[in-house]
C-alpha cells in the first residue's frame, strides 16, 4: 500500500474549508486503497498566531520535522500550506531532491494586506518562491490561477474541490424546528469572522428577515455589539450545521478574497441559493448556473437570489465530487526519490 503524507499548518480543531477539504481528500484516497498520514500542529507545540488566536502554529525545529518524515517513509508528499510545517518540509524535500506538491489554498497576500500595510509585490514575491520548488501547485480556482500565473508562477495545475452530497443535503431543512423559528427569509452566512472574510458588508444589509451567522473568529464579539440584530450561534458541525444551510432561505457570501469558497458548493448542495459578487470563488464555482446571483450590489444579488428554485441548486452541486477531486489530486502527485 501506497503511502502519502499530507503537511499542513491547518488542521483540526481548526473549522475552515482547508481544513475540511484536507479531510474529505484524505478519506476519498483512503477509500481508493491509499495509505495517508497527516504532519500537522497537534503533533508537537503550538504557539497561538499573532492577530489570530484561534490558528495555532507548531514551534518545532527542522530535525523534528525531519525525524518524522522519515518514519512515515511514504511514497509521495504534499505540502498543503506556507507555514512553519510547509515551510521546514519544503526544506526538507529541496535538500534530498525529493520531488513533491503543493496547493495554494489562500490569498495570504491580501489577508496580511487587510491587516498591514505590506506590498503585495513582498509576499507574492515569497509565495512565489515557496512554490516554485514543487512539481506542481494545485489551485482550486481557475481564476486565481491565472492571476498566479500573471504573477509568475509557472507550475499551477487547475484543481476543483467537491461537497458530501449525503452531508449537505436539503434533507436536513428543519422549519419546525425553534431555532429557525425566525422572520423570514434567513439569510445565512457561514464561515470565520474575519477581517478578510468582508462580513461586515453583509452585516450592514438592509434586508427584510433574518441575518443568521454560524461560525466564530476574531471579530466576532465585536459584531455582536455593532449589530444586534444579527443571530450569531458560533461555530457547528455535522448534521447540526446541515441542517442550518437546508433551513436557510438564501447563503450570502461577502469574501473578495477566498480561492475558492468551499461553503458555496456546502450551501448549493443543501439546496441553498447563493447571493455573492462577481470576484474569484463566486465566478469559479457558480458561473452561469443559474444557481446564484452575482452583483456588485450584494443586497440586490441577495434579495434576488432568494426566488432561485432549491433543486436547480442541489442539482448544479452535484457535478462537485471529492472522488473527482481526489482523482486530480493523485495525477499530480509526484512519487518521492525516496520510497519509489
Amino acid at each position: 500500500m501506497k503511502t502519502i503524507l499530507i503537511v499542513t499548518d491547518a488542521y483540526y480543531p481548526q473549522v475552515n474549508g482547508v481544513v475540511r477539504a484536507l479531510d474529505k481528500l484524505a478519506q476519498e484516497m483512503r477509500a481508493k486503497g491509499y495509505n495517508v498520514e497527516f504532519l500537522e500542529p497537534s503533533q508537537f507545540t503550538t504557539f497561538a498566531m499573532p492577530t489570530y488566536k484561534e490558528i495555532r502554529l507548531s514551534l518545532t525545529i527542522p530535525s523534528i520535522v525531519k525525524a518524522k518524515i522519515k518514519a512515515i517513509n511514504p511514497n509521495a508528499i504534499h505540502i498543503a500550506t506556507e507555514g512553519p510545517l510547509g515551510a521546514m518540509a519544503r526544506h526538507y524535500c529541496n535538500k534530498r531532491h525529493i520531488p513533491f506538491s503543493t496547493s495554494f489554498h489562500t490569498q495570504y497576500p491580501e489577508y496580511i494586506r487587510a491587516r498591514a500595510p505590506v506590498p503585495w509585490r513582498w509576499t507574492y514575491a515569497y509565495f512565489r518562491r515557496f512554490h516554485s520548488s514543487a512539481k506542481y501547485c494545485l489551485v482550486s480556482s481557475k481564476t486565481v490561477a491565472n492571476r498566479l500565473r500573471k504573477r509568475g508562477f509557472k507550475n499551477t495545475v487547475d484543481w476543483s474541490l467537491g461537497v458530501d452530497l449525503d452531508v449537505f443535503n436539503p434533507s436536513f431543512r428543519d422549519e419546525k424546528s425553534p431555532k429557525f423559528n425566525l422572520p423570514k427569509p434567513i439569510y445565512l452566512f457561514v464561515g470565520r469572522i474575519a477581517v478578510e472574510k468582508n462580513i461586515e458588508a453583509f452585516l450592514s444589509l438592509k434586508l427584510d428577515g433574518t441575518k443568521l451567522v454560524v461560525g466564530s473568529g476574531p471579530q466576532l464579539e465585536e459584531f455582536k455589539i455593532k449589530y444586534p440584530d444579527v443571530v450569531c450561534v458560533g461555530n457547528k458541525s455535522g448534521e447540526e450545521l446541515s441542517s442550518y444551510y437546508a433551513s436557510a432561505d438564501c447563503f450570502v457570501f461577502p469574501s473578495r478574497t477566498d480561492t475558492f469558497g468551499l461553503v458555496l458548493l456546502e450551501a448549493m448542495a443543501s439546496g441553498l441559493p447563493v447571493a455573492a459578487y462577481p470576484v474569484q470563488g463566486p465566478l469559479d464555482v457558480i458561473a452561469d448556473s443559474g444557481a446564484g446571483v452575482m452583483d456588485e450590489d450584494l443586497q440586490k444579488a441577495a434579495q434576488e437570489a432568494v426566488k432561485i428554485s432549491r433543486k436547480k441548486c442541489r442539482e448544479y452541486a452535484s457535478k462537485f465530487t471529492w472522488a473527482a477531486s481526489a482523482d486530480i489530486f493523485l495525477k499530480h502527485l509526484p512519487a518521492t526519490n525516496e520510497s519509489k
